[in-house]
């Protein structure tokens, strides 16, 4: 096999669509006064609250190194409470604050506004998630 040029690497492809992704968020989470990181850890308290630092860490791909960083400034503007376990002390809960659960309703345009400038079909985009998804679980495994 010859020289892979950039345009050729599927690392590049993935990471320069994440790029172009954020750069289509960041305007719509910018009325918000979050950025994407902070909007995608809502996003998994929205689905399950009060979630542990290590769940939600494994949830989102992140370490605790990059999480707790994250989670502090976020519980600094009001949106995100931490508070040790009460059955188990070494670990810390997360729960959203009246604020963070509020951004819920305010942000519900946001996935509507991502789809449209995908511009492929429900399934099409299904189905690229699912690859993108299966690449990822085989790159982790």
């Amino acid at each position: 096999m010859s020289q892979l040029t950039l345009p050729d690497m599927i690392c590049f492809a993935l990471y320069s669509a994440n790029h172009a992704m954020q750069r289509v968020y960041q305007p719509l989470l910018a009325p918000l006064g979050l950025t994407y990181p902070q909007f995608l850890v809502l996003m998994a308290l929205w689905e399950e609250d009060g979630r542990r630092v290590t769940d939600l860490g494994r949830a989102l791909g992140l370490e605790s190194n990059t999480l707790t960083p994250l989670l502090k400034r976020m519980e600094a503007q009001g949106l995100v409470a931490r508070a040790r376990d009460e059955q188990d002390e070494r670990q810390v809960r997360v729960t959203l604050s009246e604020k963070g659960a509020g951004l819920k309703a305010e942000a519900g345009h946001i996935s509507r506004c991502i789809f449209d400038a995908c511009g492929l079909e429900v399934e099409r985009l299904t189905a690229l998630r699912d690859q993108i998804t299966a690449l990822r679980d085989r790159l982790a495994g």
